[in-house]
């Protein structure tokens, strides 16, 4: 009996240690969006040119992500490779639904219901050629392009971009965009 109390103790006071630190750890800087996204001028396929590493990308070459306007939301089918140049091509569907107020700069993607993350557009380039994507908490990052390769300059613009906003440039990895070319 007193062996219980001892462990619930100490789980209540892990679980209060828990919360005070959510509680006051410190929050990142608000993230600014572009001002406003045509969502028919973002439409189209995209090619992945350098992303922060996560689990559901693991895996993966030759990232394509393509964007379909759809009533009240974006169809967003997101494919790569896993495995060598010809490896097997693996895929999934989600929705894109524009974050009211955000002039569809922020968009809630859902690939599993009822799981939605944030995908901030941060900075577009004028003829809609390259974009920056990320989430506010900065742990999500995404580098795409309307070709396969992006030049250096733009692709410096973007990185430099990235840590204005406060993500760690650090944990970009460039794609391997090499079967593309076939």
């Amino acid at each position: 009996m007193r062996k219980s109390l001892v462990f619930a103790g100490i789980g209540l006071g892990l679980l209060a240690l828990g919360g005070l630190y959510l509680g006051f750890r410190p929050k990142p800087a608000p993230l600014p969006t572009v001002p406003t996204v045509d969502l028919y001028r973002y439409a189209g396929k995209w090619y992945e040119i350098a992303a922060f590493p996560n689990r559901f990308q693991k895996g993966c070459h030759c990232t394509t992500a393509v964007y379909t306007p759809k009533e009240g939301y974006v169809e967003v089918r997101n494919s790569c490779r896993k495995g060598s140049a010809n490896g097997k091509l693996d895929g999934v569907i989600g929705k894109a639904f524009p974050v009211e107020g955000s002039h569809n700069a922020k968009l809630r993607v859902q690939f599993f219901w009822p799981f939605r993350g944030d995908y901030w557009i941060l900075s577009l380039a004028p003829d809609y050629s390259h974009v920056l994507v990320g989430a506010p908490d900065r742990q999500y990052l995404w580098i795409l392009a309307r070709t396969p390769q992006l030049d250096e300059a733009a692709f410096r613009h973007l990185v430099q971009e990235a840590e204005r906003l406060g993500f760690d440039s650090s944990r970009l990895v460039k794609s391997d965009q090499s079967c593309q070319d076939k």
